[in-house]
């Protein structure tokens, strides 16, 4: 068996699991009333919500600040197994697309935040930001319920894609999108005084 394939079929598993992130609604398995919450997901052609995370740094990332840039905003955890998968696949599309515009935003739910961030981007060689999200605010607000999650943002903040499970976003298919979007013409805002 090749490696690709190899690679292809445990893409392919991991992406009919996902991970239970913490926002999934779940019944009360010691019986009583469940607490019905509502969530939504920001829909696709809409403006994405803006939000401030701190990097491993302790540096402030605002959405808004990457306007005029194609945003891969990426849910995920350490304990995640297809997250996990997913990974070398993010770092390879943000290698080849880095150049023409391409941001990759990966925000971590884990509670316990550079702790094990930190040592997981290392281990992986990532070079995109990692962004904390311990307290679920950015998550409950894109709908992320299950992991990994993804959202495509075009150069304008709007959404273009939704993607939920892992994908293998090295592929012809994935890179053809990016490319699209980093294609599209852009100009940028002119400021008023």
């Amino acid at each position: 068996m090749n490696f690709r394939f190899k690679w292809m079929v445990l893409i392919v598993v991991t992406a009919l699991w996902g991970c239970d992130s913490g926002y999934s609604e779940s019944p009360n398995v010691g019986g009583g009333s469940v607490q019905s919450v509502a969530y939504s997901r920001p829909a696709i052609n809409t403006p994405a919500p803006a939000f401030r995370l701190m990097d491993l740094d302790g540096g402030l990332h605002s959405l808004p600040e990457y306007q005029g840039k194609v945003v891969f905003l990426n849910f995920w955890a350490t304990w995640c197994g297809p997250c996990k998968v997913e990974m070398p696949a993010m770092e390879a599309l943000y290698q080849a697309f880095r150049a023409q515009g391409l941001e990759i935003l990966a925000v971590s739910v884990d509670q316990q935040g550079a702790a094990v961030t930190r040592p997981f981007k290392e281990a992986m060689g990532l070079s995109f930001p990692i962004l904390h999200d311990s307290t679920y605010q950015v998550g409950l607000t894109y709908g992320a319920r299950t992991l990994p999650m993804t959202y495509v943002i075009d150069r304008k903040g709007i959404i273009r894609q939704r993607v939920f499970g892992a994908r293998d976003w090295n592929s012809p298919e994935a890179r053809k999108l990016m490319g699209e979007l980093l294609d599209e013409p852009y100009q940028v805002p002119s400021e008023r005084m």
